[in-house]
């Protein structure tokens, strides 16, 4: 019988993870646990998705606010410090932010209005044209912001993230001045020693400054990229994609594991004789209609992953080719020749028409994306996701 199922994803059930754990070994009985439980079996090319968090427990990749601090005073000279376009989050930056400002005297805080990078608004763009400003070119001090605009509370979180971080700045003992503006040599009218704090224009943000004559610029990529003091620390990517842990100490993106997803391959191959891939996964990379916030705040949705993930869809349009193609055909005719096409598809399908609209994005982006919506980021208990049947095709 034809199988009547496609893609199928599943949050697969783990003990909590704790530092030192072998992690690839409870990573691979939890997934054979849970198919001899739910009656399901492996195939080859299902993958096997850990999520970044249990990767950096389990290293114990951990770092304090004091941690942040000395690195930064070290860098950035400890003075008066720029810190320019960081995202709105208490989970994200807050913690972040409270270890900056130990690093410095003085804080001069630059947010982008009316959002942040990732879409948590501060105001609306009606807000914005209605004041008659225009946000590439006019920069905003915080009186004039709150003449303008008064208290703006995040939609979802209540919070003010102006006063909010303005007061974590003066509770860890630094001065602060709170400017809005989205151009990044703004800064330098108030300091030469900048963070610059934004995740994925990070590197043309430092390229505008130091060609503005910034004295010294770090991005969060910067901080924190090899121990102090013992922390753990990110050789590729600092402080990006880390997380609060306790109200002194965050965990940080997970180090290098490309062994790791290796070894839980080979590990599933001796044991079942199922070629599987593995991928580390964190935030997806979608949108929400309603608060208009983007979800990537890691720097990668992927940090590692084996190379059968390596690649984008190369797939047809269904729907084209019925509508087009074979219009004139109903029933199996139609079916049979849909199946013919996919099964004579060759190389790449860039440029096809009958394959646009097909979502032409990395695998990882993809798969990393549907498996944090499955895994969620609350009490699911479900780390790792099993996605089978994702490079299945109408023939299959």
């Amino acid at each position: 019988m034809e199988r009547k199922v496609g893609t199928v994803s599943r949050g697969i059930r783990c003990p909590i993870i704790r530092e030192g754990d072998n992690l690839p070994e409870i990573v691979v009985n939890s997934v054979l646990e849970a198919a001899a439980s739910e009656g399901f079996s492996l195939r080859d090319r299902d993958v096997i998705s850990v999520t970044e968090s249990i990767v950096a427990r389990s290293q114990g990749n951990y770092a304090t606010i004091e941690d942040i601090a000395a690195d930064v005073k070290a860098k950035l000279g400890g003075g008066t410090i720029g810190v320019i376009f960081p995202i709105l989050s208490r989970n994200r930056f807050a913690i972040c932010l409270k270890g900056i400002a130990k690093g410095a005297k003085k804080i001069v805080l630059m947010l982008s209005y009316p959002s942040d990078e990732v879409g948590n608004a501060l105001i609306t763009w009606d807000q914005v044209d209605e004041a008659g400003i225009n946000p590439y070119s006019d920069v905003l001090t915080l009186e004039k912001y709150r003449e303008l605009f008064g208290e703006n509370k995040h939609e979802f979180t209540g919070v003010d993230y102006v006063q909010y971080y303005a007061d974590l700045i003066k509770e860890a003992g630094a001065e602060v001045e709170v400017i809005f503006a989205n151009q990044a040599k703004t800064i330098l009218q108030y300091t030469d020693c900048v963070l610059n704090c934004d995740i994925h224009t990070r590197a043309r943000t430092k390229r505008i400054l130091l060609a503005a004559g910034a004295k010294v610029v770090c991005s969060l990529d910067d901080i924190l990229n090899a121990p102090v003091n013992g922390s753990g620390c990110n050789e590729r990517y600092g402080l990006l994609g880390s997380n609060k842990s306790t109200e002194d100490k965050i965990k940080l993106f997970p180090r290098e594991c490309q062994g790791m997803v290796e070894e839980i391959q080979a590990s599933i191959l001796e044991k079942t004789g199922k070629h599987v891939e593995v991928m580390v996964y964190g935030d997806g990379a979608f949108k929400d209609p309603q608060g208009k916030i983007w979800e990537l705040a890691d720097p990668v949705v992927s940090p590692a992953f084996t190379s059968g993930l390596i690649g984008t869809p190369n797939e047809l349009k269904l729907k084209y080719l019925a509508d087009n193609d074979f219009k004139n055909l109903s029933g199996a005719a139609l079916k049979d020749a849909i199946s013919a096409a996919i099964k004579a598809k060759q190389g790449s399908l860039v440029g096809n028409m009958a394959s646009q609209g097909t979502t032409p994005r990395q695998l990882t982006d993809l798969i990393g994306s549907l498996c944090d919506l499955t895994s969620g980021s609350g009490d699911k208990g479900t780390p790792v996701v099993l996605v089978q049947g994702y490079f299945d095709n109408f023939t299959d």
